[in-house]
């Protein structure tokens, strides 16, 4: 057997599975041809996706805890576009959006605790170190067999992708669990571990700081961009150029290299997508779908159904007339003005409350859907038109970010929604950081611009930004629930820890004290 079915065993079985970065050992001898590698990027280097979500009561995080089951659900909930949804009274031993992730929602100390107090393990953090241990046999390995034969595009196309994805998973573990990139202080600035070598070290590993571990995905996505010159494959589910270039632009709006932003979008609308019209919208389609000619590249799953589920599941007890989850906060729905078509586009009202849901992708109704994409995983053209129009903001070409944001409202609004330029260069940038918002909610953007806004060195969040959560408290007598109060998040200059997701504890304990998570405040709930 020439390629190794088992490239990634278990290295560090010191307890449990659960180990940092979880290292695995490569036998690479039988990794001697470009299927071989082709196979083992299929299995071991993409997010799997599941394909069997069917919701038939209010427990949609059930799975949690599994490396197969949903990718960062709470990723949704924990930015200013998310609040809670309740409706009638759900068990409180009952796995439901709510009852899991509101420590997310409310920015606990320790967020990875359910309703009752008992903890449960966040995987995000092994799921992704996994696939990076992975891709870093991948790479070794790939630059072997390309020794041998050079002239082989297929293995370049493989190459290609595995510097792609070894990128953009220190991209997300960074914005996951790091602190925000910071031009003046990110050479000292705490990132996540970095490791890009395939060899089995017998280390503890620490925090990287911010400049190394985005030089490193800088770095990467400059080799995948040779490896994937002119190339865009024929499925949506695989990496070309046009994939590469809207995250090189993404990374370099994070470290605030506008010039660069334009550099890697200049002729994006000529990479063979294009922009739908929402004019043309039909009711209870959906334009993010793979076929969609905005999409680029997507990986994982939809975990959206789960996280936001309708207050009607079923037409019986107990899925009948129950929320106990999230829905579209107030003040993102309040962002869309009456001639945005993504206000019908993106979201539905709930059976029962009316309140508004995410409703961009095809859903769990549709078994096995080959027209899925991931609410987080995916890429699409809009985002290289946004990046570039504020890049150019920032580097004061207000007329030509205009001119950009307009190509984007033309294909957004009734009669180009009638928004007028911006009269400063500060109001410019944020009327694009409020069409950002609107265009890419729901897709596991917010949380990550908010960071970086937070901290910008030219228009930073102001200092009383916060994002306030309501809260509520159930009335069993009159089976209602009414408002509590607010969880409040306030700025990172004066609360910057909870900005960040805490390394889960089984990485802590394993590198015995070389990590740390920085100490978060107690919440309380607040009038």
């Amino acid at each position: 057997m020439k390629y190794l079915l088992t490239l990634l065993t278990c290295l560090l079985l010191l307890s449990s599975c659960s180990k940092f970065l979880e290292e695995y050992s490569t036998d690479q001898k039988y990794l001697e041809t470009t299927e071989d590698v082709n196979r083992v990027m299929i299995g071991e280097a993409f997010m799997n996706n599941v394909y069997s979500l069917s919701f038939y009561s209010p427990a949609t995080m059930g799975n949690i805890t599994l490396d197969t089951d949903l990718s960062a659900p709470w990723l949704h909930v924990m930015d200013d576009d998310t609040e809670a949804f309740v409706l009638g009274a759900a068990d409180r031993d009952q796995a439901t959006p709510l009852y899991m992730l509101s420590g997310f929602h409310n920015w606990a100390q320790n967020p990875a605790v359910n309703i009752i107090g008992t903890a449960w393990t966040d995987v995000m953090w092994k799921k992704v170190y996994k696939r990076i241990g992975a891709i870093n046999a991948l790479i070794y390995q790939g630059s072997e067999i390309a020794a041998k034969y050079p002239a082989d595009a297929n293995l370049q196309h493989l190459r290609g992708e595995a510097y792609f994805l070894r990128a953009y998973y220190y991209f997300l573990l960074q914005n996951i669990y790091g602190s925000p990139y910071r031009k003046a202080t990110a050479a000292t600035d705490e990132g996540v571990p970095l490791k890009i070598s395939e060899k089995v070290e017998d280390a503890y590993f620490k925090r990287t700081n911010n400049e190394t571990v985005y030089n490193q995905i800088v770095s990467d996505l400059n080799q995948a961009a040779d490896f994937l010159q002119g190339y865009n494959p024929t499925t949506k589910i695989r990496v070309g150029i046009a994939a590469v270039k809207c995250l090189q632009s993404r990374v370099y709006l994070f470290t605030e290299q506008y010039d660069k932003v334009l550099q890697v979008t200049n002729g994006y609308e000529n990479m063979g997508y294009s922009i739908i019209d929402l004019k043309r919208y039909v009711a209870k389609s959906n334009f993010t779908s793979r076929s969609s000619t905005e999409t680029i590249f997507t990986m994982g799953t939809n975990s959206i159904p789960a996280v936001f589920p309708n207050d009607s599941l079923t037409s019986y007890a107990p899925a009948n007339r129950l929320a106990s989850s999230f829905k579209a906060s107030d003040n993102l729905i309040q962002r869309f003005n009456s001639n945005d078509l993504r206000l019908n586009a993106c979201f539905m009202l709930s059976a029962k409350s009316k309140a508004f849901l995410p409703a961009k992708w095809r859903t769990w109704s549709t078994y096995n859907d080959p027209e899925q994409v991931s609410c987080i995983f995916s890429f699409r053209l809009p985002e290289m038109l946004l990046n570039r129009a504020e890049a150019q903001a920032m580097l004061g070409a207000d007329g030509e970010a205009w001119s950009e944001i307009q190509k984007l409202q033309a294909m957004r609004f009734n009669n180009n929604g009638g928004s007028q330029q911006p009269a400063s260069n500060q109001a410019l940038v944020n009327f694009i950081r409020d069409e950002r918002r609107r265009e890419f909610c729901f897709e596991g953007h917010r949380w990550f611009d908010l960071r970086r806004y937070e901290v910008n060195s030219k228009y930073p969040l102001g200092a009383d930004f916060t994002i306030k959560h309501p809260t509520y408290s159930y009335d069993a007598q009159s089976n209602s629930y009414n408002p509590a109060g607010y969880y409040v998040l306030k700025s990172i200059g004066q609360d910057a820890a909870s900005w960040q997701v805490p390394i889960p504890n089984y990485a802590i304990e394993f590198n015995r004290g070389s990590l740390s998570n920085p100490i978060r405040s107690v919440r309380n709930i607040q009038p």
